[in-house]
């Protein structure tokens, strides 16, 4: 991962909740510039940080917001949504038969064609060739058993998981808010 000190492209604002945490790290919290400014004119957010690059209007000139912060804490104990993008998060985008990290797609432990549902509970991510596999038998008839056995994690859970996949780049501004290991690039 680098830390730059040039604008990120399309000069992006870290969004911080109200704690000073990042509202998410897998997707990075970020709001566009234009989504930034007017949280800002509309008082719903404080400006922590800036870039050296401003906006004009007729009657102002304004720096662009590069970290932000709400002035209402934002609450992450409600339950995530189930997406196949959380659930691949959860499983840290690995199959749970054999790790792999290509051609990811859903398994039902429970196959649909017996009566299995699409829930937390009986879905794990499973790359394509473990899928065929496994086709449409129960996973302890198959021999594949998942690595977890799946559930429904806390939006904390998934926090802690997506802080394992760090960006490519981060700007220098965001680095005293995130908690990655960083290197400081010249």
């Amino acid at each position: 991962m680098n830390v730059v000190a040039a604008p990120l492209s399309g000069w992006p604002a870290l969004v911080l909740n109200a704690d000073y945490r990042p509202l998410s790290y897998y997707p990075l919290s970020l709001w566009p510039w234009q989504e930034a400014v007017k949280a800002v004119f509309l008082e719903r957010v404080d400006v922590v940080a800036e870039y050296d690059h401003e906006v004009h209007s007729p009657s102002m000139a304004m720096k662009l917001p590069s970290v932000i912060c709400l002035r209402e804490f934002v609450s992450q104990d409600r339950p995530p949504a189930f997406t196949r993008f959380n659930v691949f998060l959860r499983d840290g985008f690995a199959c749970q038969y054999c790790g792999a990290e290509a051609d990811l797609t859903f398994d039902h432990l429970l196959p649909r064609s017996k009566g299995g549902r699409t829930t937390w509970e009986n879905i794990v991510t499973a790359c394509a060739p473990c899928n065929l596999r496994k086709g449409s038998k129960y996973a302890k008839h198959s021999g594949m058993r998942p690595h977890r056995h799946p559930r429904r994690p806390t939006m904390y859970e998934l926090q802690e998981v997506g802080r394992r996949f760090p960006p490519n780049h981060l700007h220098e501004t965001w680095v005293d808010y995130l908690y990655w290991d960083v290197e400081l690039e010249a």
